[in-house]
């Protein structure tokens, strides 16, 4: 199935905008973020088939060789496929699924049966591109298509020195205007791009902008602070070194004394502009940070609940499953079953 022919099957009209987020805060806030860039590249895979990215510095210097690093985003029009970073584990995306690196981290991609990997630079024409790129690849199995995307952002949310966000993720947008509002904007966007130089292809600006937007509402929806101030503490001289350290390394057992050294502050200052900034003290943003990435990596990743509890600090399967159910409502492997929490928060599907 193609991209023009893929539809959301849940409503007969696609929205002209994103759906209502229910944090207007993290709604404004990421609706002021200064995003440009372009869809650039279609895939159509088929059973059997596995690509490596080109390195990110060629990506980078092919996509804006103006900017330091770019943010990619891959739609999965149709089938499934499997995406992974190094020292991340393997996630999965189906139909209207949306996978993000914020860091433009190299990363390789395959379909459901094992395959070799070849470099995608062998797969499309080198640049300048007179038209969109096109990549039709495999050996005629069942197909898998693919619109990959790219933002410039001098936002600290993507700066990989804070590790704000995973390195990779992928977004489900639920059934309904938000899930329709990624198709129009993908598809709208893929109709809309042209070339605009010998060395540059690109879309209205805005198209790419709001659909990524929309995306981090939903990814965030449900991180720590989310209705505070989040990403106001991701430029506070205070609480930015305290949580880079967080995100870098959620398994460790943080103190706040070292949380505080971090920054070069005391560790009651650290606290009071924690609970200034996002209404918790370090160490409970800690374990919800923890609680935020144990969702996504149940939801996208293959790996069983006693890797993840290892991955976000805790030492044994039960206690991790303590925390995600005070958290979440549900044990952890009721929600990758889709057992719908009390809150009526929606789980995700493990891959």
């Amino acid at each position: 199935m193609s991209l023009m022919s893929w539809r959301p099957t849940s409503h007969d009209q696609v929205p002209g905008v994103p759906d209502q987020d229910p944090t207007p805060a993290l709604s404004e806030a990421l609706a002021g973020l200064r995003l440009s860039g372009a869809i650039f590249l279609r895939g159509e895979y088929t059973e059997n088939w596995a690509y490596e990215s080109m390195p990110a510095g060629d990506l980078t210097s092919v996509l804006a060789p103006d900017a330091a690093r770019v943010v990619l985003f891959h739609v999965v029009a149709a089938g499934r496929c499997w995406v992974e970073i190094d020292g991340s584990e393997r996630l999965w995306a189906e139909a209207g699924d949306v996978i993000v690196l914020p860091y433009g981290d190299d990363h390789r991609m395959g379909g459901t049966n094992d395959a070799e990997l070849v470099s995608v630079a062998s797969l499309v024409d080198p640049p300048p591109w007179a038209e969109m790129p096109m990549i039709r690849y495999g050996q005629g199995g069942d197909p898998t298509d693919v619109i990959c995307g790219y933002l410039i952002s001098d936002d600290p949310l993507f700066d990989p020195r804070l590790r704000a966000l995973p390195g990779i993720f992928v977004v489900s947008p639920p059934d309904g205007p938000a899930r329709a509002f990624v198709s129009a904007s993908i598809e709208y966007a893929y109709q809309q791009t042209s070339r605009v130089g010998l060395d540059r292809i690109e879309a209205p600006t805005q198209v790419p902008q709001l659909l990524l937007v929309e995306v981090l509402k939903l990814h965030l929806a449900h991180a720590p602070a989310s209705e505070h101030g989040w990403l106001r503490a991701l430029r506070d001289p205070v609480t930015a070194p305290a949580m880079a350290r967080i995100h870098g390394d959620p398994g460790r057992k943080w103190t706040v004394a070292e949380l505080a050294a971090a920054g070069h502050v005391s560790a009651s200052l650290l606290d009071e502009r924690f609970r200034g900034v996002l209404g918790m003290p370090p160490i409970r943003y800690l374990t919800e940070w923890r609680m935020h990435l144990a969702r996504t990596l149940l939801d996208s990743a293959e790996v069983g609940v006693a890797a993840i509890a290892r991955r976000v600090g805790y030492e044994s399967e039960e206690a991790f499953s303590r925390a995600f159910k005070r958290a979440h409502g549900v044990a952890p492997s009721r929600w990758r079953r889709g057992v719908v929490p009390p809150s009526g928060a929606t789980p995700g599907r493990a891959g």
